[in-house]
């Protein structure tokens, strides 16, 4: 619980293996709670659809694009999706349709489907609904797909602040 008694509002990014994409959504998310004052009202982590990387770092171009733009991604770890996520969290963000729908087929009842969301529904200037995996390319890519998870996080953060404030 926070300081003020109320129960946290809880997100869970998930992408593939959990050492790109959805390790920037959740320090981007956290950041945004944290530069309004509202960390302890928010618990953002992440975790991927498959286990090739439990337990490993973030990988180290993540941890770089995240450093570049001010963030801190060193202490990530990687973890798997659990059907107790659904439980533990408020919001099941996907980064691409395909984590939505393996989500989506995990999901035990309604009350769990309706949790999940895709992040780039979030953002009007999107031009599409996935963010693409940089895994396979350069820095600039890196870049490229944090920028993306800013501008949806921003998205998001502001349609839940007024919620999170108030309702928790």
């Amino acid at each position: 619980m926070s300081a003020s008694g109320a129960e946290p509002f809880r997100v869970v990014f998930v992408c593939t293996g959990n050492i790109c994409r959805s390790p920037m959504a959740e320090v981007v998310f956290r950041w945004f709670a944290e530069s309004v004052g509202m960390g302890e009202r928010v618990v953002s982590t992440s975790s991927g659809t498959g286990d090739w990387h439990v337990g490993e770092r973030a990988d180290h171009r993540t941890i770089d694009a995240l450093e570049r733009r001010g963030y801190n991604g060193s202490l990530h770890r990687a973890r798997q999706f659990a059907h107790a996520d659904f439980d533990r969290n408020d919001l099941v963000v996907a980064l691409d349709r395909s984590h939505e729908r393996i989500l989506r087929g995990w999901a035990r009842d309604e009350a769990d489907a309706d949790k999940i969301a895709l992040l780039l529904s979030f953002d009007p200037s999107a031009t599409t609904l996935d963010v693409p995996d940089p895994y396979y390319a350069g820095p600039g890519m890196f870049d490229e797909v944090l920028g993306m998870i800013e501008n949806a996080s921003r998205a998001l953060f502001r349609q839940l602040e007024p919620a999170i404030r108030t309702a928790r």
